[in-house]
């Protein structure tokens, strides 16, 4: 490299440094603003489906039983969401059995027309994590499991760190 070339590659490179630092800060508010706009819309729509079950469904339109998952074929086509909202609602890291279990208990329908419901769920779940969502973790016993990626709670992106007994990875 020619020196003229050297000294914009050296004086580029901070600058490079500043706007993917600003552009990581910004990916980082957007990832928690978006964690807690799934939560406030899942207590909206757990409100309504509450409302609904005590009051009945004919005091809400079509398209808003539709958007709560209660008309049609929302159910079929909803299995991330409601993973989504299984890993929010846990109190500690799931496997994908035990969310298969927790979507059957609540959604028996959800998982009818899947051949193999464990490998739909643990399809769903990696990618959670690879929306920013989940955390991928290994229990004391080497087991794959799941958890909501809540970053006040856990603080850490990009490395890995155990908690509890539980081994998380980013």
């Amino acid at each position: 490299m020619s020196p003229g070339t050297e000294e914009l590659v050296g004086s580029s490179s901070t600058h490079v440094q500043e706007v993917v630092k600003a552009a990581e800060e910004d990916l980082r508010q957007l990832i928690r603003q978006r964690a807690d706009i799934v939560r406030r819309i899942g207590t909206i729509k757990q409100t309504i489906v509450g409302l609904a079950n005590i009051f009945g469904d004919d005091w809400f339109s079509e398209e808003l039983l539709e958007l709560v998952g209660r008309k049609g074929g929302a159910q079929q086509r909803g299995l991330t969401k409601y993973c989504r909202t299984v890993l929010m609602e846990a109190n500690r890291p799931l496997g994908a059995q035990e969310v298969c279990e927790q979507l059957q208990g609540r959604i028996p329908l959800v998982l009818l027309h899947h051949k193999d419901p464990a490998a739909s769920v643990t399809t769903v779940l990696n990618r959670l994590v690879k929306y920013g969502e989940a955390l991928k973790v290994h229990d004391e016993n080497g087991r794959r499991a799941w958890q909501w990626y809540d970053q006040g709670r856990s603080g850490s992106i990009g490395r890995q760190w155990t908690r509890f007994g539980v081994t998380f990875m980013r």
